[in-house]
């Protein structure tokens, strides 16, 4: 008796992956999103090396150094402040670096958990329907149903200010996209033939499910995870405007935004537009590729 030949995942082929690289490489917006991308990255990891001033060192700042233009030096001119100073006497340039750090790093770390726990439930309803998937999207139907900056602020109202807890709310509001996208996606492939075949050579759900029925649904999910790490940087730069964030103590941007708020008008702009600017390149770096993403996994195109 000879051995039954396993089904083949079809959106698997090595030669889509490969139009898709392609794609991606031939569109100069693209290619000059990742490379800014991976420019910022690389810059903001090895930011200690060569960032002028430690911001996380409070020691090393001077009260008397607070709001000096850009290109001004210290009291004894060993520090230039090439993008000047925030009212705590904070390098500005050194500043932007680390806030970029956090908000790279809390929209990786929110999008990553969310996706892992979106795509779990959501591959759950569709495999198993009945009362899973009943209870999967009602919760989802019950998240969705509120304003997203509004339950961040409950949550975060009720366990505190902190890095982790910033995370844990964007977690919360958004694992429940991924899993309404999944279970979509899942509904579509389940009724096809490679689905039915693993049924009949008698595979385990578990395999279906992670081997042949997972990796077709992952497309979209690709796509929109690029795009909400630009919507998880934005919120969590908005929650920290707001002062229900990261503590004082932390550089984020969307902390250096609200302290030169109140000095916009006295002609202090450079505390919150500088930090504003870097935001503001960050997220659209990342929605050109994500958009480009889109329009390569498209099928229509």
């Amino acid at each position: 008796m000879t051995n039954p030949i396993p089904p083949v995942a079809p959106l698997q082929e090595t030669p889509q992956r490969r139009r898709i690289l392609r794609q991606l490489r031939s569109r100069p917006s693209a290619k000059g999103a990742l490379i800014s991308l991976a420019l910022l990255i690389i810059t903001v990891l090895v930011a200690p090396m060569f960032a002028p001033q430690n911001p996380y060192d409070l020691l090393s700042l001077d009260i008397m150094d607070g709001r000096l233009a850009p290109g001004a030096t210290n009291f004894d001119g060993s520090l230039t402040y090439w993008l000047g100073t925030d009212s705590q006497g904070r390098d500005m340039l050194s500043a932007i670096l680390y806030g970029l750090r956090i908000s790279m790093m809390v929209g990786l770390i929110a999008v990553g958990l969310s996706v892992l726990i979106g795509v779990t439930l959501g591959l759950l309803a569709a495999f198993r329907g009945g009362w899973v998937d009943t209870a999967v999207m009602r919760a989802v139907d019950f998240i969705l149903g509120f304003p997203t900056i509004l339950v961040a602020l409950v949550l975060l109202a009720v366990v505190g200010r902190g890095i982790d807890k910033v995370i844990i709310a964007l977690v919360v509001v958004q694992w429940a996209h991924y899993a309404r996208i999944m279970r979509g996606r899942a509904l579509q492939e389940r009724r096809k033939e490679y689905i039915e075949a693993a049924h009949n050579l008698g595979y385990p759900a578990w395999r279906i499910m992670l081997v042949h029925l997972m990796p077709n649904c992952i497309g979209p999910i690709l796509v929109f995870g690029t795009i909400q790490i630009a919507t998880a940087i934005t919120l969590e730069a908005t929650l920290s405007f707001l002062g229900v964030g990261v503590p004082v103590t932390e550089p984020s941007l969307g902390l250096l935004i609200a302290s030169g708020f109140e000095y916009l008008l006295s002609g202090d702009y450079w505390i919150s537009i500088f930090p504003g600017i870097a935001l503001l390149l960050l997220i659209l770096f990342i929605n050109i590729l994500g958009d480009r993403l889109r329009e390569s996994l498209d099928p229509r195109r």
